[in-house]
């Protein structure tokens, strides 16, 4: 029986008190995230690790027990997908969570995947619209880290797939529900805030190609919805520095839709699990934000974590990513 290892990439995050110092260091360290030579990267991301642990762990870390529930909640998704594909099917297949900034990260999942010792790898990033700040983040470490772990094996990258069927009819699904308990508890016509986690920019500028993605999902999404003259925008939220970050801003928009008196629902359309900018951010901060503007009501989209919609669309993405030795591909 032939053996094929998914590597399902995502960011990571720490599993204690003592790790969110570390973890951001990490962070901050990729060079896809500050573009600054080595030792001022260095520097400077010594520096905001410090500050921030500090803040964020008196904060958003804190509402969280002092742990990401990030790496469960892809183990979930691993589980998930490993049944799917494995039903029917003639190939083993075995799905390896891998964390970018913390563990279990690419060197330790060479080796797990070593010991596997697969025929073909399938490289799934959990980031449905791609960005040199995730997705590239991610495929470079495992390549750096496949290569020292001498691991040469024949593979395929699933780039991006920000209209994937499965993806799309998933988050519809879940934005047609508590647009429905809206309407029910007497709200008309909720407007429906998609939002992502915003870049500068400036990194938008120099091609990449996130905000187009993040459009593209939007549109989709809407229109599976079904809701006729759905009122809806694309934000981002995560906000941070002086730079000049793409836009419009979710605090901007929270805003808006008090001063317009409509009930909002907010969907993080590029998060796939429940983490810190959803279950804290979105739940937390951006809930109290709203009261505070005079929002009707507020509410919280879950995000596709293990819908079998979603799952199933991974599935079909693994399908045809092991037809596409050593190339890329877009969904």
């Amino acid at each position: 029986m032939n053996k094929t290892a998914i590597i399902l990439f995502n960011l990571g995050g720490p599993d204690c008190k003592a790790a969110i110092k570390p973890f951001l260091f990490n962070f901050f360290m990729d060079k896809n995230i500050i573009r600054l030579p080595y030792i001022f990267r260095f520097l400077l991301a010594k520096f905001i690790a410090v500050k921030r642990s500090r803040n964020e762990a008196n904060t958003g870390y804190a509402a969280l027990g002092y742990k990401s529930p990030l790496l469960e909640n892809t183990i979930d998704q691993a589980n998930a997908l490993e049944k799917c594909l494995s039903i029917p099917s003639e190939t083993e297949f075995k799905v390896f969570p891998c964390m970018r900034y913390w563990h279990p990260m690419a060197q330790e999942v060479v080796r797990d995947v070593k010991a596997f010792d697969p025929d073909f790898v399938v490289l799934l990033p959990l980031y449905p619209q791609y960005s040199t700040t995730t997705s590239r983040s991610s495929f470079e470490a495992w390549n750096a880290a496949a290569k020292c772990g001498g691991l040469d094996l024949p593979f395929s990258e699933i780039e991006a797939y920000p209209t994937q069927e499965g993806f799309i009819q998933a988050s519809a699904q879940n934005i047609r529900g508590a647009y429905d308990t809206l309407l029910k508890e007497g709200h008309k016509n909720p407007r429906i805030l998609l939002s992502a986690h915003g870049l500068p920019e400036s990194i938008i500028k120099a091609g990449d190609p996130y905000q187009s993605h993040c459009e593209a999902s939007a549109k989709a999404i809407i229109k599976a919805t079904g809701i006729k003259e759905p009122d809806w925008v694309l934000c981002y939220q995560s906000r941070v520095g002086p730079q000049k970050w793409i836009g419009p801003d979710i605090v901007d928009e929270i805003d808006r839709a008090g001063k317009d008196q409509k009930a909002i629902l907010v969907y993080p359309l590029a998060f796939v699990n429940e983490h810190i900018e959803t279950l804290v951010e979105i739940e937390i901060e951006y809930r109290v934000l709203a009261k505070e503007k005079n929002v009707p009501a507020f509410k919280r989209v879950e995000t596709v974590g293990t819908h079998p919609f979603f799952i199933e669309g991974l599935a079909d993405l693994v399908r045809e990513a092991m037809k596409q030795e050593k190339k890329s591909i877009i969904a």
